[in-house]
């Protein structure tokens, strides 16, 4: 495999930082984008790799690549309609990694020369698939990487409940990328948890104001989760967390009677105890039961009932000098819960560099009843 497709393959989350001046839906977003600054920008701002539209209908050109290459060194992917083997050639001497492949507008013939044609000059392929059918023809391909667009090339509608199935279906020995729709940190963890090794975002970097900064935004963990809320004018704090949890457990003191609307891309999260039920939330944090006690100790963090994450949390109403030990070894994704505040969360990241930190008790006025400044001094701490 080469080195895009290798990159990716680490560890955590990976991002794709496109530059786009111009987008058929969304129109014109940064006509006086320069590829090199942007490229340079997004590589010290954690960027996995940099796409570039190479494709006049986005206002890009070849220059662009050339332009990038010669700013940055992180891996670049070339983004266009390509259906001919020369156009290849072009982009691998512009200094592309890999180029994209739609499905789309390739058959069964063209999809399968052009990857072996890049194969053959040490170019990678992002195969790009839309639909179910799609997908299954890149997973007979052998493709590797895959991409997973929500938004449909045909009508420019996004659709992410149906990519997130796509990516839950996708082969598990490859690349998967979640392409477009990506605006928030949650919208981004909940690909990485339906399977997305990396997430491509271009709109949400170009419309902002610093579009380094908006990636650092976009890619920071640990994400925030509070946890306790049963009121909705608690639930619409503009704090920037990314979870909000309501406990649906009879005997907690902060029982929410059901789950509550939250803000668009932050993730709700049903916390039960027991056996799991359908809340209707995009994920729930589930407690062993316990004879003496509302809940037992650690949950577990699911997604349509797969365990995702552990959370790793303190005994009911109840201290342990070894919770960061424990959790620092703990494997896989950690949320880190218990006794944490905006006095003491920082120490704790440093400690143990969890994926998300939850709080509740800490941020209350009364149980149930969240302290407005207290979740912004929180949120502020984690970031």
């Amino acid at each position: 495999m080469g080195r895009f497709r290798d990159a990716l393959a680490g560890p955590g989350l990976g991002a794709i930082a496109e530059v786009k001046r111009r987008s058929p839906s969304a129109g014109d977003l940064r006509l006086d984008a320069d590829p090199a600054q942007l490229a340079a920008a997004f590589e010290r701002s954690g960027a996995t790799a940099v796409s570039i539209l190479v494709d006049e209908r986005f206002a890009g050109s070849i220059a662009d690549l050339r332009a990038a290459r010669a700013a940055a060194g992180l891996p670049l992917l070339a983004k266009g309609f390509f259906t001919d083997e020369a156009e290849l050639d072009e982009l691998k001497e512009a200094g592309a990694d890999a180029a994209l492949l739609i499905l789309r507008d390739l058959d069964d013939r063209r999809a399968p020369a052009l990857m072996v044609h890049a194969k053959r000059i040490g170019l990678d392929t992002l195969v790009e698939a839309h639909d179910e059918a799609e997908l299954d023809r890149a997973a007979a391909l052998g493709a590797d990487p895959i991409g997973i667009n929500a938004r449909d090339l045909s009508t420019f509608l996004v659709d992410r409940e149906a990519q997130l199935a796509l990516v839950a279906h996708a082969p598990r020995d490859c690349v998967v990328i979640a392409e477009s729709a990506i605006h928030s940190r949650a919208q981004g963890a909940e690909a990485e948890l339906a399977g997305a090794d990396a997430v491509l975002v271009g709109t949400a970097l170009m419309k902002a104001p610093d579009p380094a900064a908006r990636l650092r935004e976009l890619i920071a963990r640990p994400l925030v989760k509070v946890c306790g809320l049963t009121r909705e004018e608690d639930v619409a704090v503009d704090a920037g967390a990314d979870l909000c949890g309501f406990v649906l457990v009879d005997a907690s003191p902060r029982r929410a009677d059901r789950v509550l609307p939250v803000p668009e891309g932050v993730l709700p999260v049903a916390v039960l105890v027991g056996a799991p039920v359908d809340a209707g939330t995009d994920l729930v944090q589930l407690y062993p039961e316990h004879r003496e006690s509302v809940r037992g100790r650690d949950a577990q963090l699911l997604r349509r009932g797969e365990r995702v994450a552990t959370v790793v949390d303190l005994p009911w109403q109840r201290t342990d000098e070894t919770h960061l030990d424990r959790a620092r070894a703990t494997e896989g994704r950690v949320v880190l819960a218990g006794g944490l505040a905006p006095e003491n969360v920082r120490e704790a990241i440093e400690a143990v560099r969890p994926w998300a930190v939850d709080a509740s008790s800490s941020l209350e006025r009364s149980p149930g009843i969240k302290d407005h400044d207290r979740v912004r001094a929180f949120v502020a701490a984690v970031r």
